[in-house]
């Protein structure tokens, strides 16, 4: 038992999870205020919606594929886990996506908005299309 606890510990220890001020600088900083039309807000109201802003996150569907990283990206389509059949639209690996630094899985979101918009991602439909998102950039100086 005690050993399983230090697993889960060490585990939970390398995940990092964003704060509104920190995310919104870094996407900015990454350009994404504005991108494929997509305003800052709803790129932080995407990641919440999708993650909490945990870049470790990761969702098992029900059909079989993942979701990994900040933006939870799919790898039916847009990476690789070496596993399970990709279509791989991003060029990249999983694990790529899960971690603190989150430049690869932001080239990979611009791949999916252009595509697919940001309607792509289910938790954004269900949690910021229509709403007032301004709260998720409100006080970060933008």
């Amino acid at each position: 038992m005690k050993v399983f606890l230090l697993v889960l510990f060490v585990g939970a220890a390398k995940a990092m999870y964003y704060t509104n001020l920190e995310l919104v600088s870094t996407l900015q900083a990454a350009g994404m205020d504005g991108y494929a039309g997509v305003s800052l807000a709803n790129w932080v109201c995407l990641a919440f919606a999708e993650s909490s802003y945990n870049t470790n996150a990761i969702h098992y569907d029900s059909d079989g594929s993942t979701d990994y990283g900040i933006f939870q990206i799919n790898d039916r389509w847009w990476c690789s886990n070496g596993q399970f059949p990709s279509y791989n639209g991003c060029g990249i690996s999983c694990n790529q996506l899960m971690s603190d630094n989150i430049q690869a899985e932001i080239a990979c979101a611009k791949i999916i908005v252009k595509q697919q918009v940001i309607s792509a991602w289910v938790g954004w439909q269900l949690r910021c299309e229509g709403q007032d998102v301004s709260q998720y950039i409100a006080g970060c100086g933008v």
